[in-house]
C-alpha cells in the first residue's frame, strides 16, 4: 500500500511538470506572435536614396600621368675666365632676357682691348704712310725719276699693311667681345634657380671639369652641367608631356586637325590647376610601351604648374552631346551586365538593364536602357527586387 502511494505521488509530479512546460510554450508562442507583427510591417517599403537620369553634354576624356616641362631651360656658364666680382640678382626671382646677372672682373679684358686698339692705331698709321709713299712713287715712276720696280714693290707693301690693319681690327673685335662676356646676361626670361657659385669664385670655360655634370651641395640636390653658375627655367608658358595609348592616335589626329584639343592639368589631389591646348603629337610610337607622346601648352599665368611636377593630364577627345547620365553609384553589375532600379509612380521599383559607355567622375554615361527623366535608386538597391515598394528618404542633387 505504501508502495502504491509513492507511485501516485511520482505521477502527480510528472503531470504538474508537463503542465508547467505546456504553459511556458504557450507563453513563448504568444510572445513570438506579437513580435512578428512589426516584421510584416517592415516589408511594406524599403528606405532608399534616389537620383535622376538626366540628359547633358559629357566630355570624352582620356587621363594620363603628365610631367611639367619648361619650354626653355638654360644652364648659364661663363664664356671668359675670371673671378666673380658682382652678383646682381636674387636666386629664385624672375629675371628678364638681357638682364645682367654676374660681373666677371673686366679689368684684364679692358686692358687687352686697349692694347689691341693701340696696335690698330699704330698699324693704321703705317698703312697711311705706305699709301702716301705709293702715290709719290707712282708719280715719280711716270716721270721716269725712279725705277718702275720700286713703285710696283710699294703696291705690295700697302697690301701687306692693309692685311695687318684688318688683323688688328679682328683682334679689337675679339677683345671687345671678351669684355662684353664679363657681363653675364640672362639669355631667356624665366625663374632663376639655386646659386651654384659665390662672390669671388673663379669661373669660365676652363673651369669645367672632365665630367659632364656637377652636383649641388646641401638640400638643393640635383645635377647640372659642369661650370654652371645658375639655371634659368621658363615658367610662362609651360609644357605638360604625357603618353596616350596608340589605339587612340587616329581619333586624336582627326579631332586635332579640326580644332586644337583641350587638355586639363589636375593635381594629384584632383584639383584643377590649369587649362591648356594640345600642341604636339610625337612623330613615332614608343615600341616598348605602345604609347605616343603628347605635349600640351599652358599659359600658366598663376604659375600653378612647376617644372618637374607630376600632374594628371586629361585630354578631351570630343564632347558627347545630349547623352543620358545617372549617378555612378546607381549602376550595379549583375551576372547579365549592368542594371539600375527605376522607381515607378506607385513607389515600386523595377530592374532595367543598361549599357554603360563611359564613367566620368561621379556620373555614368548610359548608351541604352534609359531615356532621361527616370528616378533611379542610388543607395539601398541591394535590398530590392522587381515590384518591391520603396520609401525615398533623400533625393540626390543632379550632377
Amino acid at each position: 500500500m505504501i508502495f502504491s502511494q509513492k507511485i501516485n505521488s511520482r505521477r502527480l509530479i510528472y503531470v504538474l511538470g508537463a503542465a508547467a512546460v505546456a504553459i511556458v510554450v504557450v507563453v513563448l508562442l504568444h510572445a513570438r506572435g506579437k513580435s512578428a507583427a512589426p516584421s510584416d510591417a517592415r516589408d511594406v517599403s524599403v528606405p532608399v536614396t534616389a537620383g535622376v537620369a538626366v540628359r547633358q553634354n559629357v566630355p570624352d576624356i582620356v587621363s594620363a600621368v603628365g610631367t611639367v616641362q619648361s619650354i626653355d631651360s638654360v644652364s648659364l656658364q661663363a664664356q671668359v675666365n675670371g673671378p666673380i666680382v658682382k652678383i646682381e640678382f636674387t636666386p629664385g626671382q624672375d629675371v628678364k632676357m638681357g638682364q645682367e646677372l654676374f660681373l666677371i672682373d673686366p679689368r684684364p679684358y679692358q686692358a687687352a682691348l686697349d692694347e689691341q686698339q693701340a696696335q690698330l692705331a699704330h698699324d693704321e698709321g703705317v698703312l697711311a704712310e705706305a699709301q702716301v709713299d705709293l702715290a709719290r712713287y707712282q708719280t715719280l715712276a711716270q716721270q721716269n725719276s725712279i725705277a718702275r720696280q720700286q713703285s710696283e714693290d710699294q703696291v705690295y707693301v700697302v697690301e701687306q699693311d692693309k692685311g695687318t690693319v684688318q688683323l688688328d681690327q679682328a683682334n679689337v673685335e675679339t677683345a671687345q667681345l671678351n669684355l662684353a662676356y664679363c657681363h653675364v646676361l640672362a639669355p631667356i626670361s624665366g625663374r632663376a634657380g639655386v646659386l651654384l657659385v659665390d662672390l669671388g669664385n673663379l669661373v669660365g670655360p676652363d673651369q669645367s671639369s672632365s665630367s659632364s655634370t656637377t652636383t649641388t651641395s646641401g638640400s638643393t640636390g640635383g645635377q647640372f652641367p659642369a661650370g654652371t653658375m645658375v639655371q634659368i627655367a621658363q615658367i610662362q608658358p609651360i609644357y605638360v608631356n604625357f603618353n596616350i595609348a596608340q589605339n587612340l592616335l587616329d581619333q586624336i589626329k582627326h579631332n586635332q586637325a579640326i580644332s586644337p584639343l583641350e587638355v586639363d592639368a589636375y593635381s594629384q589631389a584632383g584639383t584643377l590647376l590649369e587649362k591648356g591646348k594640345l600642341t604636339l603629337i610625337d612623330n613615332q610610337v614608343n615600341i616598348s610601351t605602345g604609347t605616343v607622346l603628347m605635349q600640351a601648352t599652358f599659359a600658366n599665368i598663376e604659375e600653378t604648374l612647376w617644372p618637374g611636377e607630376f600632374v594628371r593630364a586629361r585630354l578631351i577627345l570630343t564632347i558627347r552631346n545630349n547623352v543620358v547620365t545617372v549617378p555612378a553609384q546607381s549602376v550595379t553589375a549583375g551576372p547579365n551586365g549592368y542594371y539600375v532600379y527605376v522607381i515607378n509612380s506607385d513607389t515600386t521599383v523595377h530592374r532595367v538593364s543598361v549599357e554603360v559607355i563611359d564613367r566620368q567622375g561621379t556620373i555614368a554615361v548610359i548608351g541604352k536602357g534609359l531615356s532621361g527623366g527616370e528616378n533611379v535608386v542610388i543607395d539601398g538597391q541591394y535590398r530590392l527586387d522587381d515590384g518591391v515598394k520603396v520609401q525615398v528618404q533623400q533625393t540626390a542633387a543632379e550632377s
